[in-house]
């Protein structure tokens, strides 16, 4: 089981398209590279400018100590940090947990 944090966001009109690339090119692989389990992250099929983000951790300990480190580090802070909250309208976080074999299924789904 791992303990597994959903982000939704709604952005700025028409930002959809801006918003997934930064969080391509620029936030997802410095999440990675900071140890963090980015799961499936993309737009939404509504609505281009509604978009999620699922990251896994061991547990809540885990989720804290990892998110703590990784917003605080000058390589969010310097780096995408103003780009990304500046198209943020609004967001919403659930914390659930799920087995691997169905973190499995959502790393393969087709997009």
């Amino acid at each position: 089981m791992k303990t597994v944090e959903i982000l939704l966001y709604s952005l700025q009109t028409g930002t959809g398209e801006a918003f997934h690339q930064i969080m391509h090119e620029i936030s997802v692989p410095l999440h990675r590279t900071c140890g963090m389990d980015v799961v499936r992250y993309g737009q939404s099929l509504h609505d281009p400018d509604s978009y999620y983000l699922i990251r896994a951790y061991d547990n809540a300990e885990h989720l804290e100590t990892s998110q703590s480190a990784f917003y605080a580090s000058d390589a969010w802070r310097s780096g995408p940090r103003e780009s990304i909250i500046a198209l943020i309208a609004s967001s919403i976080k659930s914390v659930i947990t799920l087995a691997n074999a169905a973190l499995g299924a959502l790393r393969q789904a087709d997009l």
